[in-house]
């Protein structure tokens, strides 16, 4: 395999799960930043052992629509500080060269598209931003499910200062042979053009879908994209057919083990992907065999 790969890590959500940690929905990881910080520690540690070159910040349930509003406004900025602060320390004190991914995550709930809110928007993406913008060594927008989402935060983030990586999520298929969208119903291709043209965007990836939508997600993007800039894939291992709603836990597959997400992940390098990692359901065990197989 290549040599020019980087290793993401994997879901913190249900790593936290895994390990006992506080954890429900609808405040989903972020309970255990909350109520166990050390225990969030611990999981990042647990995917830079695994091999991760890169950690992102636990910031993605640091929402309204995870916590609340009142706790949002009163303690949104400070917990994003704190997911920030703890991945900083962890990545610093890996004995290698670790960088951190500043979480910026869907602002009105994943895979939802429909219920994004314009007018409401920057008063939530503010603290994440302002809570992370010291800690972090580049912005990922993760779970992007539309245009308007993408290009939103790409206009919140585009002065900070730090380059901007965009992540889409993308929709299960009915037939293998569809044309592939976002969850808006966007083609892939569209949104790698609206990539392209966003300054300080150095990377395009695919998140949180399952593993077999990802190739034809990386073959479509790179039809566009070409060489102009990395691609990537953290796939999620939620079983098929799923709920669409962010506060349902989806079922997770079992037969995704670590050799089965190896051979997704060698076709998605094969197909031009050096960007790997796993979204919800990918623990560090197949982070790991990512590092491993794919070195």
């Amino acid at each position: 395999m290549a040599t020019d790969i980087t290793i993401l890590d994997g879901g913190m959500g249900r790593e936290l799960k895994r390990m006992g940690a506080p954890f429900r929905q609808p405040e989903w990881s972020a309970l255990a930043l909350m109520e166990a910080p050390e225990t969030v520690r611990a999981a990042h540690q647990a995917f830079v052992d695994a091999g991760a070159d890169i950690i992102t910040t636990n910031s993605y349930a640091l929402v309204p629509y995870h916590i609340g509003q009142e706790r949002f406004d009163t303690r949104g900025l400070e917990l994003t500080l704190l997911a920030a602060e703890i991945a900083r320390d962890v990545a610093d004190n890996a004995g290698r060269d670790v960088k951190v991914a500043g979480s910026i995550p869907p602002l009105f709930g994943s895979y939802e598209p429909e219920n994004f809110i314009p007018e409401q928007a920057p008063d939530i993406i503010k603290p994440l931003i302002d809570g992370q913008k010291d800690a972090v060594d580049f912005w990922l927008v993760e779970t992007t499910s539309s245009l308007a989402e993408a290009r939103f935060a790409y206009d919140h983030l585009k002065d900070t200062g730090k380059p901007i990586w965009i992540s889409f999520s993308v929709s299960d298929r009915q037939n293998a042979g569809d044309p592939v969208t976002d969850r808006a119903g966007e083609p892939v291709e569209d949104c790698a053009e609206a990539v392209l043209g966003m300054k300080g965007v150095e990377a395009m990836l695919f998140n949180c879908s399952h593993p077999k939508e990802m190739k034809d997600s990386v073959t479509a993007a790179k039809k566009v994209i070409g060489k102009r800039m990395p691609i990537g894939v953290y796939a999620n291992s939620f079983k098929v057919p799923r709920s669409n709603k962010a506060n349902n836990i989806s079922m997770i597959d079992e037969d995704i083990t670590p050799p089965a997400y190896l051979e997704f992940a060698q076709t998605w390098c094969d197909t031009g992907a050096t960007l790997l990692g796993g979204c919800c359901g990918i623990g560090p065990e197949h982070i790991k065999t990512l590092k491993e197989g794919l070195r």
